[in-house]
């Protein structure tokens, strides 16, 4: 039998971009479905993800439901520019990777009006770029998100940068990046800032026109359920998604589930 050609071997490719009076280069992959029906899938990691923290799961989500995808890693992140050693990531960070980052990206890859499949922070940057582009997404998938910062996200965090120091986090997520240390405290340091404390999106999600789809697991360790109900509270369409016995990475601890799921809810929409 002959397989549907699928992009699954395309190389991993570097998008130069001009951000703020410099220019930084982001790493990327096709996944999936050489040519697809529906829009394409951008896939938005989480905190501390890149392209190789994503593992297999974009390219088994698209090439099994038809659909064609793009990993990317953030500024900071996997083979992407590294953030120098001085620079810190600002509380509103999400927001310029929503406003100016996004933008850019897409114009240069040549992607129009995606999907967003966002995790964690990726979840929330989908958020921030369907508010502030409704004409430009197609709709948004976010897993794990947040909206506003909660005490526990703030312990987890705390724990991990203990777990980086002395509990061989920092080995472990090595292999991901070039620069672990621009990955792990570029991300740290901004959550556990106490200006953070104050971050809040939710007075910007009515301005989402498109389909949206959140999701969260009953035993997310980063965030309570408060944060996905709270989308829904301002963004009144949206439709909810728990997964039980799921902490924080539904697309390692249930990819099966969640792949089923947002690809339902994506080809029905679409």
């Amino acid at each position: 039998m002959t397989l549907p050609m699928t992009t699954s071997e395309q190389p991993i490719r570097c998008a130069h971009i001009q951000w703020r009076e410099r220019e930084i280069a982001l790493e990327y992959q096709w996944v999936g479905a050489e040519k697809s029906d529906y829009p394409v899938v951008v896939f938005l990691h989480e905190g501390l993800g890149s392209i190789a923290l994503w593992k297999d799961f974009p390219q088994q989500f698209c090439a099994q439901h038809g659909l064609k995808g793009l990993v990317f890693s953030r500024y900071g992140y996997g083979n992407s520019t590294p953030r120098p050693a001085d620079e810190r990531f600002p509380v509103d960070f999400m927001h310029q990777q929503a406003r100016e980052v996004l933008p850019l990206f897409f114009k240069e890859v040549g992607v129009t009006s995606p999907w967003l499949f966002g995790h964690s922070d990726g979840g929330s940057i989908a958020l921030l770029y369907a508010a502030f582009s409704p004409e430009q997404v197609s709709g948004i998938v976010v897993v794990a998100p947040h909206i506003f910062v909660e005490q526990m996200t703030v312990e987890a965090i705390a724990e991990a940068r203990q777990a980086y120091l002395e509990q061989g986090l920092r080995g472990r997520i090595a292999r991901y990046h070039t620069d672990v240390d621009s990955a792990f405290w570029g991300w740290n340091d901004v959550w556990l800032d106490p200006a953070f404390r104050s971050w809040d999106i939710e007075a910007l999600l009515p301005a989402i026109r498109c389909p949206v789809l959140a999701v969260q697991g009953d035993q997310d360790e980063y965030g309570t359920m408060a944060q996905i109900q709270g989308i829904q509270q301002q963004v009144p369409h949206t439709v909810l998604s728990t997964l039980t016995g799921c902490g924080h990475s539904p697309h390692r601890e249930q990819a099966e589930a969640l792949s089923f799921i947002a690809a339902n809810f994506i080809t029905k929409t679409a």
